[in-house]
């Protein structure tokens, strides 16, 4: 299998997209912040001293999706069609994002939407560190993703 992102000589290079078709694309990714039972009731309550945790963790995210190519080196800058990030709270101690992105374009989003939960994780753990540094942010995964050449990908079908 050949690197996209490197050339013959192993130089770091953007793709050339111009002879990529223009198509709906989507990308699903996830990821998980695990907290203190007493962390996650404030988020709930919202009694947390900042604001609203998960609004703004959610526009967060959306700007996060935005803006990916100018922290990620080798990506396209992509005119979105859609963000969207959701919250799930999968039991008393963990928090699972979400993050849906849509363009109709050359290339894929599946960078803007594990950018998006990456730095809606991240906020979450910026408005609450205050009351639990022990926080861990992981499991950000790419779930999803349709249209393009490489076709579906979708890790549920994966023995992984």
């Amino acid at each position: 299998m050949k690197l996209t992102h490197v050339d013959d000589e192993g130089k770091a290079m953007m793709v050339d997209i111009s002879q990529k078709f223009a198509t709906e694309r989507v990308a699903i990714a996830s990821g998980m912040v695990k907290m203190q039972p007493e962390t996650l009731e404030l988020i709930r309550s919202g009694e947390v001293k900042k604001g609203d945790v998960l609004a703004v963790a959610r526009v967060a995210g959306i700007m996060a999706a935005k803006k990916t190519a100018e922290v990620i080196p080798l990506c396209h800058p992509l005119p979105l069609t859609s963000a969207q990030i959701d919250f799930e709270f999968v039991n008393e101690n963990m928090v699972k994002i979400t993050a849906e992105v849509k363009t109709t374009y050359n290339t894929g989003v599946e960078m803007e939407a594990l950018t998006a939960v990456s730095v809606a994780a991240l906020t979450i753990y910026d408005m609450c560190k205050a009351v639990d540094r022990a926080m861990v942010i992981g499991e950000i995964k790419l779930e999803k993703k349709s249209g393009g050449q490489s076709g579906v990908f979708n890790r549920e079908e994966l023995a992984i």
